[in-house]
C-alpha cells in the first residue's frame, strides 16, 4: 500500500517535472501559470492533466488543436513514479520517524536528477538553477545528519569515515577532478564542463565508494547507447551526445541497488 502511495506521488511529481523542464527552457513563470498546450497555447483543463491517464484518454493529442502530445510526458511520469516507489521501498519505514526526513531528501534529489536528465537530453544543457540548489541542499543534509549523529554520542567524537559529509566531499572532489580534466584538456570535446559540475552533486548524494559504481554504469550505458545510435545510423562518430542522462541513471541505480550489484559482482569470483 505504501509503495502504491509513493508510485502515485511520483506520477504527480513527474507531471510537474515535465512542466518545470519546459518552463525553465522558456523562462516562464514556474508556479502560478496554468499548464498550456505548447502548440495552441490554450490552457489545459484539470481533467486533461491527470498523469498518464489523460494521455491515454486523449489518444495522445491535445483536446483543442489535435496536435500530438509528446511521449516525453507519460514516460517521465511513469519513470518518476517508479523511482519514487523504489526510494520509498528502500528508505521509508512508517513506524521509524527517523527515516522520514532522509526519504524526503532522496525523493527531492531524485526529482532534481530526473529534471536534469530530461533537460540535458532535450536541450544538451544542464539547468544551473536546479543543479546548484540541489548541491546546496545536499551539503546541508549531510551536515545536519552528521550533527545529529554527533549529538547522540556520549563523548562527542565520530570517525570521519562514518559520517555522510566526508565521503560525500571525497567522492565529489574525485569525480569533479576527473571530469574537469576530461573537459579541460579536450576543450569540451570529450566531456562538457556542465557534467563536471553535475558529478559534484552525484558525489555528495552517493558518497564513497558508491560514486565509482555510478560512474562505471554511466560510461557503460553511454557506450551502449552510442553503439545503438551508430548502428541505427541516427548518430555519427562526431555527433554530440548528452552524457548527464547516463550519469543520472548510473547514480539512481547505485543509490538503490549498490549492495546487490556489488555482492553479485564479487560472487562471480567465488569458487566452490
Amino acid at each position: 500500500m505504501l509503495i502504491l502511495i509513493f508510485l502515485i506521488a511520483g506520477l504527480i511529481v513527474g507531471s510537474f517535472l515535465n512542466v518545470l523542464v519546459y518552463r525553465i527552457h522558456t523562462a516562464e513563470e514556474l508556479i502560478f501559470d496554468r499548464s498550456k498546450c505548447p502548440h495552441c497555447k490554450k490552457q489545459i483543463r484539470w481533467y486533461d492533466n491527470i498523469p498518464v491517464v489523460s494521455f491515454v484518454i486523449l489518444k495522445f493529442r491535445c483536446r483543442d488543436c489535435q496536435k500530438k502530445i509528446s511521449w516525453q510526458y507519460p514516460i517521465v511520469e511513469i519513470f518518476t513514479g517508479v523511482i519514487f516507489a523504489l526510494v520509498g521501498w528502500k528508505f521509508f519505514v512508517l513506524i521509524d520517524t527517523a527515516s522520514w526526513f532522509p526519504t524526503a531528501y532522496y525523493l527531492f534529489m531524485a526529482s532534481s536528477l530526473i529534471t536534469i536528465l530530461v533537460y540535458d537530453f532535450l536541450y544538451l544543457e544542464i539547468p544551473g538553477s536546479v543543479l546548484w540548489v540541489s548541491i546546496f541542499l545536499a551539503v546541508i543534509f549531510g551536515l545536519y545528519l552528521d550533527g545529529t549523529s554527533l549529538l547522540k554520542l556520549e563523548n562527542n567524537t565520530v570517525n570521519l569515515l562514518d559520517t555522510i559529509t566526508y565521503p560525500g566531499i571525497l567522492s565529489a572532489t574525485t569525480a569533479f577532478v576527473f571530469f574537469f580534466s576530461l573537459s579541460f584538456f579536450s576543450k569540451e570535446k570529450w566531456m562538457g564542463m556542465g557534467d563536471a559540475y553535475l558529478v559534484i552533486l552525484l558525489g555528495l548524494i552517493l558518497g564513497w565508494p558508491e560514486i565509482l559504481l555510478a560512474l562505471f554504469l554511466a560510461f557503460f550505458l553511454g557506450a551502449v547507447y552510442g553503439i545503438i545510435m551508430l548502428a541505427m545510423k541516427k548518430k555519427k562518430m562526431k555527433s554530440q551526445v548528452p552524457f548527464a542522462p547516463f550519469l543520472v541513471l548510473g547514480t539512481l541505480i547505485a543509490l538503490l541497488f549498490y549492495l546487490p550489484i556489488i555482492n553479485w559482482y564479487f560472487s562471480l569470483f567465488i569458487t566452490y
